[in-house]
Order: C-alpha cells, then sequence, then structure tokens
C-alpha cells in the first residue's frame, strides 16, 4: 500500500510538465491560439527554474558574458549573428535576421520542431489576455496568470545569470522572447516581472544574460 501511494505521487508530480516524453501545454484561449508550456526548459515541474539560456544559444553554461557568447566576436559590439546595426557587428556585419532560427531557438532545439521560444508580441498577447497574481506555488515565487477560461500557468521568479552567478532568484523571472530589439542589437526582447509589477522591457536585456525559456505551440 505504501509503495502504490509513492508511485502515485510520482507519478503526480511529472505529470505537472512531461508525460512519456510528450512536453505538456495550457490552452489559454487566446486569440491567436498559442498554447503556452506548463513549465521552462530544463525544468520537469511548473516551479521549478530549469536552465538558463544565453539569446541565440540552446544549452546552459558556467559562465554567462560577451566572452563565452557564440555569436560574438568576444565583445559586445563585435556580433556575428542578428544584427541589424554595423555599428555593433565583428567588421561592420550585417544580416536581416530579426527572430531566431530553429537552431539557435532553445526551446526548438531542447523540445523537437513543434516547440518555439515566444515572440514579443505573444508575451503581449498572455500579459493582456490574462489576469496575474504573484504568489507561491510549492513554496516557490512567481506570477500566476491565468485566462478567461480558466486556465492558469505558473511562471517562477527564477532570475538572471550572468558571470558564474544567480542574481534575483525568488524576487524576479526574466523570460526571453525571440524576438531581437532592433534599434540596439546588442539587446533581445524579454518578459520581465517582480512581486509589484510586470511589463516587456529592454532595459539591461542584454543577449549574453542567462534567462528562462518558456516554450510555445500551435494547434
Amino acid at each position: 500500500m505504501r509503495r502504490a501511494a509513492l508511485l502515485l505521487m510520482l507519478v503526480t508530480t511529472i505529470t505537472g510538465c512531461e508525460k512519456k516524453n510528450k512536453h505538456e501545454y495550457v490552452d489559454l484561449g487566446l486569440p491567436s491560439g498559442t498554447l503556452w508550456a506548463s513549465c521552462n526548459v530544463g525544468a520537469s515541474s511548473p516551479e521549478e527554474y530549469g536552465d538558463y539560456f544565453v539569446w541565440g544559444e540552446t544549452t546552459a553554461k558556467k559562465i554567462y558574458d560577451w566572452r563565452t557568447y557564440k555569436y560574438c566576436n568576444g565583445d559586445y559590439d563585435e556580433l556575428t549573428k542578428y544584427c541589424n546595426d554595423s555599428d555593433y557587428g565583428h567588421n561592420g556585419f550585417t544580416d536581416d535576421l530579426t527572430t531566431l532560427l530553429p537552431e539557435d531557438d532553445a526551446a526548438t532545439a531542447n523540445w523537437g520542431s513543434n516547440w518555439r521560444a515566444p515572440t514579443q508580441e505573444e508575451w503581449e498577447e498572455l500579459k493582456h489576455n490574462t489576469t496575474k497574481i504573484w504568489t507561491t506555488q510549492n513554496g516557490v515565487s512567481g506570477m500566476l496568470f491565468t485566462a478567461s477560461n480558466g486556465n492558469s500557468i505558473f511562471l517562477p521568479a527564477a532570475g538572471s545569470r550572468w558571470g558564474d552567478e544567480l542574481y534575483d532568484a525568488g524576487n524576479f523571472g526574466f523570460y526571453w522572447s525571440s524576438t531581437l530589439y532592433t534599434s540596439d542589437p546588442i539587446n533581445a526582447w524579454r518578459f520581465y516581472f517582480y512581486s509589484d509589477d510586470f511589463d516587456l522591457m529592454n532595459y539591461y536585456d542584454y543577449r549574453g544574460f542567462g534567462q528562462s525559456v518558456r516554450p510555445v505551440r500551435q494547434n
């Protein structure tokens, strides 16, 4: 009896995000039909922080800064991909890429072709079509987004990484979009929230930061 109860508890925990290697999603009834994953890339439950990714990279790492960033030549003004301003490109490099390609998308690379990081517009849609409450879920602080159909997703306040340090975990949530900040291509759009506020911000959202990724998909 005790063993059966323990097995039931284990199954209940796993199915919060993943069941038989198929990642779970929530239908929030959004106008676009976008479906949001139940947990972050690298997490096995909604409350787990998961892995931290530099914008345009698909694996976690130990050091997060410009020297280790895949798409620059060692410094912020030496970009080699996703750069629309020659002042920031290596030897004046520019391209027309403003949205992450599948091979550079942590959601797609880790979860498969059905999944991707949200665009800036999809984060805006989530923000404007849900109610938001700062709460604690299973001992983890974060933001609960609840749609008019009664479904909800929880985003833990996982903080962000720079160098070899984790900052603001438990107090702030920083989540990448797939959209380049074209006014200053060393940055990318991210979704930002804390206990008193939430918004899409381009302030200090350097592509070299390690931040969370919450995947989306379509029906």
